[in-house]
């Protein structure tokens, strides 16, 4: 498979990204999740199939993510977003046709960035798609209230995940709207991140299609879980 490492430009930051298959005028970003990167095997298999089905993909490294682990951006929406929008106008100008894959966190950083933008086909691999919520549950479980997150601005639980302020905010004041492209959606019986009845409240209120992948949780990683994704993939990637 045709791989061509670039380096996309915003502003003073340097995102590093992979071209994956040979130039065609219809590309797929594809967005990464949590603790993930531009090369991992779930981009690996999204970007196989793809290109079978006439498409180029662009991925790259989030804050924080891959390659970018030293550079002190951190992985916040605010710069996800400011990102994820060069990444954007990066493709536009090599592409006409931009459509959009994402795998958990990345689907939530999608839905932000991405609305009003002519996209045409997306595909979500157990999507993020309450932020709010799993903050909520963070802070409840551990005991931090929003009081004391306001005065620390940040704090970091056992658990290795740290609370931002800024972050708590940004989510509560920018809602995820209406999505306005086609949508398909692959989600695990066994997500212990985003329940059921949320994922299925957005698959029905934005017309999205959504299937359930048995003894899979939100995290696709083994033999049977990369097959089922790879099976969906075959079948949802409209040909061109």
């Amino acid at each position: 498979m045709l791989k061509q490492f670039v380096t996309i430009q915003n502003q003073s930051i340097r995102i590093p990204a992979i071209l994956w298959g040979k130039h065609t005028w219809n590309l797929f970003l594809a967005v990464h999740g949590n603790m993930s990167n531009k090369a991992d095997e779930v981009i690996v298999i999204f970007a196989e199939e793809a290109i079978k089905k006439g498409y180029q993909v662009l991925s790259f490294d989030l804050p924080e993510h891959g390659e970018r682990t030293q550079e002190g951006y951190p992985c916040k929406p605010k710069n996800c977003v400011s990102d994820l929008t060069a990444v954007y106008h990066y493709a536009r100008s090599i592409s006409d046709h931009i459509n959009f894959f994402g795998c958990s966190m990345g689907v939530y950083f999608g839905l932000l960035a991405y609305q009003g933008l002519p996209i045409g086909q997306s595909l979500f691999l157990s999507p993020v798609v309450n932020m709010e919520r799993i903050i909520d549950n963070l802070m409840t479980c551990f005991h931090v209230s929003e009081e004391s997150l306001e005065k620390e601005q940040e704090i970091v639980l056992p658990v290795g995940i740290t609370l931002y302020w800024d972050y708590y905010c940004y989510v509560k004041t920018h809602r995820i709207g209406a999505w306005h492209a086609s949508a398909g959606i692959l989600y695990g019986t066994n997500d212990n991140l985003t329940p059921r009845e949320e994922v299925s409240a957005f698959a029905e209120k934005n017309s999205a299609v959504l299937e359930i992948a048995e003894n899979s949780g939100h995290y696709f990683h083994t033999e049977e879980q990369l097959e089922s994704l790879r099976n969906w993939l075959k079948k949802s990637i409209t040909a061109l």
